[in-house]
C-alpha cells in the first residue's frame, strides 16, 4: 500500500503539477486510511470494497471529524482509486458510486472594516521589525493573497510602479493582484529602511525577510497575526486566512464584480467566491430597521 501511495503522488506531482501543500495532504489521508485497513486486516488494494470506504467514513464522523474534512479525504481516495484503476492496479474502482457527505457552507469569519483598520495600525512603524510587520499586513489585506502566496513573494513578484503582485497560488498557477496606496507607502517604507537592515550582507530575492535574511515562514506570519490582534485588543479568535475572507467579503459588499473577485482569489471554481457574498449582520439588521414597517 505503501509503494502504491508513493506511485500515486508522484503521479498528481507531475502530472497534475499539485502544489507542495496538496501533496501533504494527500499523502496523510491515505496514510491514514492504509491505517485503517491495516486495523482491518486487509493487505491488498483488491479486497478493498465500497463497504470497507463506508466504515472508513463513518469511523471518521464518528471520531468527530468535520463534514468538510471526510469529504475531502473521500475525494483524495476517489483519486487514489482513479490512478490505480487507470494503471491497471485494480480491475474495478470501489470508490464509483460513493457519495460525498452533504457540506454545510460556513459562512467565513471576517473583520469589520474598523477592526481591520485597529489591526493594520497596531505595529509601530518606528521600530524596524514592525515596519515589516505592517507591510505584511497591509498587503495581504490589500490583494487577499494566501499566507503561503505572501511568504513565497519575490522582490521580482512586486511592481511598485504600477501597485502590481505576482502570486503563485494552487497548482503553481500564476495570478496579478492589484494592491493600493496604503499597501504601496507600507511597502516603500520597509524596502528603503527596513529589509537591508534585514538582508545585511547577503543575498536574497525574497521580498519579506527575518532578521537572520531567511524568508518568512508561514509559522512566522501565524506569531505576527497573533501578536497584533492582542495588541489591536480584538476579542475574536483571527487567524491569517482570517485577512484574506476580510478582503473578499469588503470588497463584495462595496460592489466589485464577483467574476473579478473570483481572478483575484485564484479559485478555480467560482461556487467558492460566491460563499463570500453573504450580507454581514450588522447591514442586514440595520436594512430590517430602516425598512420594516414594524422594526
Amino acid at each position: 500500500m505503501d509503494e502504491l501511495i508513493e506511485q500515486f503522488l508522484s503521479y498528481i506531482s507531475v502530472e497534475k503539477g499539485m502544489a507542495n501543500n496538496t501533496l501533504s495532504s494527500y499523502k496523510r489521508d491515505l496514510c491514514k486510511f492504509a491505517g485503517y485497513l491495516k486495523s482491518k486486516k486487509i493487505d491488498s488494494i483488491d479486497k478493498v470494497s465500497r463497504q470497507m470506504i463506508n466504515s472508513f467514513m463513518m469511523a471518521e464522523k464518528d471520531r468527530g471529524l468535520a463534514s468538510n474534512s471526510v469529504s475531502r479525504e473521500l475525494a483524495c481516495i476517489k483519486s487514489f482509486f482513479k490512478f490505480l484503476l487507470k494503471e491497471n492496479i485494480i480491475k474495478e474502482n470501489a470508490t464509483t458510486i460513493i457519495e460525498s457527505p452533504k457540506l454545510w457552507k460556513k459562512l467565513p469569519f471576517t473583520l469589520s472594516v474598523s477592526e481591520v483598520e485597529t489591526l493594520l495600525n497596531a505595529p509601530n512603524v518606528r521600530d524596524l521589525m514592525e515596519m515589516r510587520d505592517k507591510a505584511c499586513l497591509e498587503l495581504m489585506y490589500a490583494t487577499g493573497m494566501r499566507v503561503s502566496e505572501l511568504v513565497n513573494l519575490k522582490m521580482d513578484d512586486i511592481n511598485m510602479g504600477v501597485g502590481f503582485a505576482k502570486c503563485f497560488g494552487k497548482g503553481s498557477k500564476e495570478r496579478i493582484v492589484p494592491f493600493g496606496r496604503k499597501a504601496k507607502e507600507s511597502l516603500d517604507r520597509y524596502l528603503e529602511k527596513s529589509r537591508p537592515q534585514f538582508l545585511k550582507k547577503s543575498i536574497s530575492n525574497y521580498l519579506f525577510l527575518t532578521r537572520l535574511s531567511k524568508p518568512m515562514s508561514r509559522q512566522t506570519f501565524w506569531k505576527i497575526i497573533k501578536r497584533y490582534v492582542k495588541v489591536a485588543r480584538i476579542k475574536k479568535n483571527i487567524t491569517p486566512h482570517s485577512l484574506r475572507h476580510s478582503f473578499a467579503t469588503h470588497i463584495l459588499e462595496r460592489g466589485a464584480d464577483l467574476r473579478i473577485v473570483q481572478e483575484m482569489l485564484g479559485h478555480a471554481d467560482i461556487s467558492t467566491t460566491q460563499i463570500y457574498t453573504h450580507v454581514s449582520k450588522d447591514r442586514l439588521k440595520s436594512i430590517h430597521q430602516k425598512y420594516h414597517p414594524r422594526p
